[in-house]
């Protein structure tokens, strides 16, 4: 009697795990990056043994500490719509479209996967949503006009470089000329107002005395050899 309880109830485990489904994920889209009142389409994919599961979408905001506030994606929003197909190798593929998003519309979006064939409910993956707002353009120029503003900056900074350097060589220039004019009148004035005859008398004057000099040294040097010989003279005498 044991044995026969024994085998009814494996058989009838063997049944009941024949009739779970089994769900084997498939690699979802790590993340999106969707300009602020643009559409973002999300999905999530799987594959089962029993058919399509029932999917809800969950929306998880995660804060700086890294904690999550899991929502339910709101049907009733005129900016939702779902959907859901089979791909040709047989997976299921659940689809989310936000029409314009928001920037709280930023999170983590995940699959909620339950049926009554399934174990327990599984998540899948997920896809990060990031929704952000352009800058905003102070100028709105075209390339054509941005082309034409670089060049004037070119033309300008070689001004700035090349302008300093001719104006210093045009200074220099200027000072040499008026340091050359500067020492032609220097020498302009050493003769201006002397008269060339007193010049002259004053030159004969220099040499008569150069001349009388050099005499007046020969006749005192005659007159020192005369002086020595007789002195000579009379060192000789007995």
């Amino acid at each position: 009697m044991n044995v026969i309880a024994v085998l009814c109830l494996c058989g009838w485990a063997v049944v009941s795990q024949g009739d779970r489904s089994q769900v084997t994920l498939e690699a979802d889209r790590p993340s999106l990056r969707v300009q602020l009142s643009h559409a973002a389409h999300l999905q999530c994919c799987y594959h089962t043994t029993r058919g399509a599961m029932n999917a809800s979408w969950i929306h998880s905001v995660h804060t700086v500490n890294g904690t999550g506030f899991p929502k339910r994606v709101k049907l009733k929003d005129p900016r939702v719509s779902v959907d859901k197909n089979q791909t040709v190798e047989g997976a299921w593929c659940h689809h989310l479209t936000l029409s314009s998003v928001q920037l709280d519309d930023s999170g983590l979006y995940q699959c909620f996967l339950n049926n009554s064939s399934l174990r327990s409910s599984t998540y899948t993956h997920g896809t990060f949503l990031q929704v952000y707002k352009p800058m905003e353009k102070v100028f709105d120029l075209s390339e054509s006009v941005k082309n034409q503003i670089l060049a004037v900056e070119g033309v300008l900074l070689l001004v700035c470089v090349l302008l300093p350097g001719v104006v210093l060589l045009f200074k220099a220039k200027r000072v040499n000329e008026l340091e050359i004019l500067r020492t032609k009148r220097e020498e302009e004035n050493i003769y201006e107002g002397l008269n060339l005859d007193d010049c002259s008398t004053t030159y004969d004057k220099i040499q008569c005395s150069l001349v009388q000099g050099a005499y007046q040294d020969v006749g005192y040097r005659v007159k020192e050899m005369e002086e020595d010989e007789e002195d000579d003279a009379q060192l000789r005498k007995p």
